[in-house]
C-alpha cells in the first residue's frame, strides 16, 4: 500500500489520477481503516488529505453560507456555538455517530461518502439542502449531496473524484431543523430509521420544508410529498397525519434482525411527526 499526504487538493486529484488498484481517501478514517484492519478492503492507494489547507476550518461565506472543510469532525461541530444556533438538527446528527472517541475523527463528508443507507447525518444533510464540492481531472463541481450516494457503500464519485468541501445554506430567520433516530439501545448504535425535517415560517405558517428518511431505502430519501403535507400549515393534526402517512408511503425497507418492514414503515411515520415539531418550534423562536 502507497500513502500519500498532499498539500493541497489538486495534488491530491494528481495522485488519484495516476494510482492504480483501490484508492481511499482518508480524512476521518472511522470508516476506512476499520475496514482496512478487518480485510474488508486493503487500498492500493491511500491519500491522506488533512494536511490540505483549509479542510479543519468552519467559516462563514459572504452570502452567509457555512462551509465545513472535510477534516472536521463532529466534535469540532459540536463545538461550533454559531453552526449549532443555525442548524442544530445537522449539528445534533452529526453528534450520534459513534462514541465520544470516535467524534474526535469522524467527519460529515466521510458519513456522507461512505454511504450507508442508515448514515445519521445524511437525512440532516438532505433536508438543509447541503451542496459538495466535487473536485476533479476537470476541475470542481458544485453537486447536491443528495445525489451523492447511490446504493449502500456506492456514490456518483467519478474515478479521480473527491469532496473537497460542504456548503450548508445560510439559515435565515424564522427556519428550524430537527434529525430524529430509532435504536435499539440508548447510544452507539445504527438507525433502524431516521428522520429528519427542516423547514421555514411565515408568520406561523410553514412556507417552506423538506424532509428527509434513512435506514428505509438503499439511500437517504429526500420525501417531497412529506415536505408538501407540511407546506401552508401551522402544524395542526391534519397535517402532523398527513406527513406521517407520506412519510410511511415513501419507505422501501428490509426486513432484517435490527427491524421488519412493517416496524420501520410505523416508526418513520412516528419520528416524522416528532422532527417536524421539534423543528416547528425551533423555527418559531428565532426572529
Amino acid at each position: 500500500m502507497q500513502y500519500h499526504s498532499p498539500g493541497s487538493f489538486e495534488d491530491a486529484v494528481a495522485i488519484a489520477g495516476a494510482a492504480s488498484g483501490t484508492t481511499r481517501f482518508l480524512a476521518g478514517g472511522t470508516d476506512v481503516l476499520v475496514q482496512l484492519r478487518a480485510d474488508i478492503v486493503t487500498p492500493d492507494t491511500l491519500i491522506d488529505v488533512k494536511k490540505i489547507e483549509g479542510v479543519r476550518s468552519i467559516t462563514r461565506e459572504a452570502d452567509g453560507d457555512w462551509r465545513i472543510g472535510i477534516a472536521v469532525s463532529g466534535a469540532e461541530m459540536s463545538e461550533h456555538p454559531e453552526l449549532g444556533a443555525d442548524w442544530p438538527g445537522l449539528v445534533e446528527a452529526m453528534d450520534l455517530v459513534g462514541s465520544t472517541q470516535i467524534q474526535g475523527r469522524a467527519t460529515l463528508t466521510g458519513n456522507l461518502c461512505n454511504a450507508s443507507p442508515a448514515a445519521d447525518s445524511v437525512p440532516a444533510m438532505f433536508a438543509a439542502g447541503v451542496i459538495a464540492s466535487v473536485t476533479g481531472p476537470q476541475g470542481t463541481r458544485q453537486v447536491p449531496v443528495t445525489e451523492i450516494p447511490t446504493g449502500p457503500g456506492k456514490t456518483s464519485l467519478k474515478p479521480g473524484e473527491l469532496i473537497s468541501a460542504l456548503h450548508v445554506p445560510a439559515r435565515g430567520a424564522r427556519g428550524g431543523d430537527a434529525y430524529l433516530r430509532f435504536i435499539p439501545r440508548t447510544e452507539m448504535d445504527i438507525a433502524v430509521v431516521g428522520c429528519a425535517v427542516n423547514l421555514r415560517l411565515d408568520g406561523d405558517t410553514i412556507s417552506e420544508a423538506r424532509v428527509s428518511l434513512g435506514a428505509v431505502a438503499p439511500t437517504a430519501l429526500l420525501v417531497p410529498e412529506a415536505a408538501e403535507a407540511l407546506i401552508g400549515t401551522t402544524l395542526d393534526e391534519a397535517a402532523l397525519e398527513a406527513l406521517a402517512t407520506a412519510a410511511a408511503d415513501a419507505c422501501k425497507p428490509i426486513d432484517d434482525k435490527r427491524g421488519t418492514v412493517k416496524f420501520r414503515t410505523h416508526v418513520a411515520g412516528v419520528l416524522a411527526k416528532r422532527a417536524a415539531r421539534i423543528a416547528y418550534d425551533r423555527a418559531r423562536a428565532r426572529a
